[in-house]
């Protein structure tokens, strides 16, 4: 997919973590001109300066996405930089684990805004430029890509806060994706399953024996990468998706094709 970006501004947020920091590779390697959001100062810093040293046109912004003037900041310095914004990215995510029963509600309040609000006010306020862009021309055509999980689907007590979240997440992506087809703006989801980000690092480290329970359940039979979550966002973000909207694409190694329940018996 080299060069298939070229020329295209994309806005990345949580670029700084693991799973962003794929995206921002794999997009600068399509020709992507990215601006890096996060609030992670010395990963995004290092960041930036790699994607300098191999010749891809980027910018930092370091925020707090869930504070308005951040997001409105973030525009300009977009558009100070670029002069326009085609793609915007919403890698930041936020699986804090606690069952529902334990949960207290400023820690579910945390998850939701990071994971649900600050995604409907940046999508927004970017929308609203993008829109602004295609009366300049015509033949302007966005996409927003938002960075999900499986455990909308396949719930999980101890995460409870997380797997609401992550559902609400899927139906903002469908509902966004309807409201702004007219704009020939695209919205999609990129949902995650058995695959090595921080997270399911640090809970393999806690739990040994969940490595081989997570192969087990996946057809595929291995744990995925990021940079494989990172091309089907690339994907996604390219005109060669440029007839798929509102839907929700799983990177997972199949497991929500399967029926947790093996017995042919129902």
């Amino acid at each position: 997919m080299a060069d298939k970006l070229s020329g295209k501004t994309v806005i990345i947020t949580g670029a700084a973590g693991d799973l962003g920091r794929a995206v921002a590779l794999r997009l600068a390697g399509a020709g992507a001109r990215l601006m890096l959001a996060d609030g992670r100062d010395e990963a995004l810093a290092a960041l930036n300066d790699e994607l300098g040293d191999g010749g891809a046109s980027a910018e930092r912004f370091s925020c707090n996405l869930e504070e308005k003037l951040s997001v409105n900041n973030l525009l300009a310095a977009t558009h100070s930089a670029f002069g326009r914004i085609d793609i915007l990215v919403n890698a930041e995510r936020h699986p804090t684990p606690g069952a529902f029963i334990d949960l207290k509600p400023s820690e579910f309040d945390e998850v939701w805004d990071t994971n649900v609000r600050s995604v409907f006010v940046l999508s927004q306020a970017v929308a609203k430029k993008m829109i602004a862009q295609r009366q300049e021309d015509p033949d302007f055509q966005g996409a927003i890509v938002n960075l999900t999980s499986i455990a909308a689907r396949r719930t999980v007590s101890a995460l409870f806060a997380y797997s609401v979240s992550c559902a609400a997440l899927d139906q903002l992506t469908r509902s966004m994706a309807a409201s702004l087809a007219e704009h020939r703006i695209r919205v999609n989801g990129v949902a995650l399953g058995s695959v090595m980000t921080a997270s399911l690092r640090n809970a393999l480290r806690d739990r040994a024996e969940l490595r081989d329970e997570m192969i087990r359940v996946t057809p595929l039979g291995r744990i995925g990468e990021v940079e494989e979550a990172a091309h089907a966002v690339a994907y996604l973000a390219s005109d060669e998706a440029s007839f798929v909207t509102g839907q929700i694409i799983a990177v997972d190694g199949g497991r929500t094709v399967l029926d947790p329940l093996a017995s042919p018996e129902r």
